[in-house]
């Protein structure tokens, strides 16, 4: 049917407004990357960037050139690959144990486990958790306070839920435990969920810097953000540490080596997300109408 007068300009007034809306979610870092591309000696007024204001990979040396950033890549990417791993894997068997109607007690470890999106240990118990567990400046310290979560866990449960109790019956039948149906049958069958949970995880673990501040007091076992935030704070500190030679430092400034290190702290997680994005949606939509 032909759309009425009053349809066509609702159309291209909602056209608009989620173009409008799209630029504002993408020019912030299309300026960021704009000005970290940027001659120093062109930014020093600030501005609009649309595009590059002359052209410098000075920046970009300077952080990659920085020991700090180095290492506190190594340290994120190693605690976000354990943390997605263990707390996708570890919310799974919890969320599957619960989803079960058989299960006795049930209701009261639901109940236990809505409890902590409520209230929490505190700050200071959980440090003196760790560090009463000798975790202090591990890996472990980064990786396993965040692992799990109460809202990880209920969205896991209603997906499961909706897995027909026939497909484990079968199983069961042919032999197999519990332990083989859960590996065998409800993995397999949760790819949706458990890439969204496993993205969630991935993405808190990689924005995570308050866990440096709390669990760490060595430089060598920083995330990256907080060695973002230190050279940010820092900045002159950071060039001059990078081992950059004279006529470089001279071709970049703060406002670059800023924009340079933002970008190269976001880009990684940006270019996962396009793999995982049909399955986040799926395991989200599905998790939240199921529970």
């Amino acid at each position: 049917m032909p759309m009425s007068r009053g349809e066509k300009w609702f159309s291209y007034a909602n056209n608009v407004f989620f173009v409008l809306l799209m630029v504002a979610m993408i020019y912030p870092f299309w300026y960021l990357i704009m000005g970290s591309l940027s001659d120093s000696t062109l930014t020093a007024d600030g501005g609009l960037f649309l595009v590059p204001a002359g052209f410098s990979l000075a920046a970009y040396e300077a952080v990659f050139q920085n020991v700090s950033i180095l290492s506190g890549f190594r340290v994120t990417v190693v605690t976000t690959m354990l943390g997605a791993c263990i707390g996708t894997l570890c919310s799974a068997g919890v969320a599957y144990a619960i989803s079960k109607k058989r299960l006795r007690g049930g209701l009261f470890f639901s109940f236990l486990i809505l409890f902590t999106m409520l209230f929490s240990g505190g700050l200071v118990p959980t440090y003196l958790l760790v560090k009463k567990l000798q975790l202090i400046d591990t890996y472990w310290a980064l990786v396993l306070p965040g692992a799990m979560s109460a809202w990880n866990i209920f969205v896991m449960v209603g997906f499961f839920r909706g897995i027909p109790e026939e497909v484990e019956e079968a199983a069961k039948i042919d032999g197999a435990n519990d332990l083989m149906v859960f590996f065998r049958i409800v993995l397999p069958l949760s790819k949706p969920v458990l890439a969204t949970i496993g993205l969630f995880l991935s993405v808190g673990y990689w924005n995570d810097f308050f866990s440096s501040v709390l669990y760490t007091t060595t430089k060598d076992m920083w995330q990256l953000q907080m060695v973002l935030k230190d050279i940010i704070s820092n900045t002159s500190q950071a060039i001059s540490q990078a081992g950059l030679s004279i006529s470089v430092q001279q071709e970049i400034n703060t406002f670059t080596v800023k924009m340079a290190s933002i970008v190269v702290s976001t880009i990684p997680i940006l270019i996962v997300y396009p793999f995982l994005q049909k399955h986040f949606v799926k395991g989200a939509l599905i998790g939240s109408i199921k529970g």
